[in-house]
């Protein structure tokens, strides 16, 4: 069954990739969120070797390179998502693979200095597997850094200027959407509970080094707050965070 949903997701994603061309890319960490330039949770990144799980459309990459890293490698599901990194990247040392996140692809261990996530690892179907499997690529004392929707985010709605939870947050199921971005699309994702990443991530053997819920950046302060309805909207992004960033570290022994 997970075969077939990360077969579909691929067809979709394929689909829909030309709709997320350079969206949500470092150094934003999301709708609204926080950037690195006001979390500095990288630090130093010259001469560093890093690998991005969901690098889409290479726009993160192509920061990383911008920032002084030595090695850029990239993973990704959706062929037409790695066709657009080549393109923004243009570098023949890079490497760059289309492959699920969630299965071994052979990708060298205890490696990288950093492997990180903009706002896709929440779109693994096999969250433990993909948390054990970037453990298993960072050298020790390596970090991992992902965002996300924040996982109560994602049950809020807005309406008439009331915000509501929709549905329970306790329900760690697989949710279809349909027709995703107006294309002949159907994609699969799990709910999952804040407490789900952080405990997967303590089983992979991470240590939890920070996790923030994500205030608006400043990047916003100029636009005019209004009521939406809309999934992402300032006004919703204001009163509870839409996105999570977790950094953690792989542990020394």
């Amino acid at each position: 069954m997970v075969n077939e949903q990360i077969r579909q997701n691929k067809e979709s994603w394929n689909a829909v990739a030309h709709h997320f061309h350079g969206i949500d890319a470092l150094p934003h960490y999301g709708p609204f969120a926080q950037t690195e330039d006001e979390l500095g949770l990288f630090g130093e990144m010259r001469n560093k070797k890093v690998l991005e799980i969901g690098c889409g459309s290479g726009h993160s990459l192509r920061y990383m390179r911008e920032k002084g890293a030595s090695e850029l490698w990239g993973v990704d599901l959706s062929d037409e998502q790695i066709i657009a990194a080549k393109e923004i990247l243009q570098g023949a040392e890079d490497k760059l693979f289309c492959a699920p996140m969630e299965n071994e692809i052979g990708l060298p261990k205890e490696y990288f200095d950093y492997v990180y996530s903009i706002y896709a690892i929440g779109w693994t179907m096999d969250l433990s597997a993909t948390f054990k499997l970037i453990h298993s690529y960072l050298k020790k004392g390596g970090v991992f850094i992902f965002s996300w929707d924040h996982p109560v985010y994602a049950h809020l709605k807005s309406q008439n200027g009331r915000i509501y939870l929709d549905d329970s947050y306790l329900k760690e199921e697989i949710q279809t959407y349909e027709n995703f971005k107006g294309e002949d699309a159907s994609l699969f994702i799990r709910n999952r509970m804040f407490s789900t990443y952080i405990n997967e991530l303590i089983q992979a053997g991470f240590a939890i080094d920070k996790v923030i819920e994500s205030e608006v950046s400043t990047d916003y302060d100029f636009m005019k707050e209004e009521e939406s309805e809309r999934y992402y909207s300032l006004y919703k992004a204001r009163r509870f965070p839409a996105t999570m960033i977790i950094r953690a570290v792989k542990k020394q022994c």
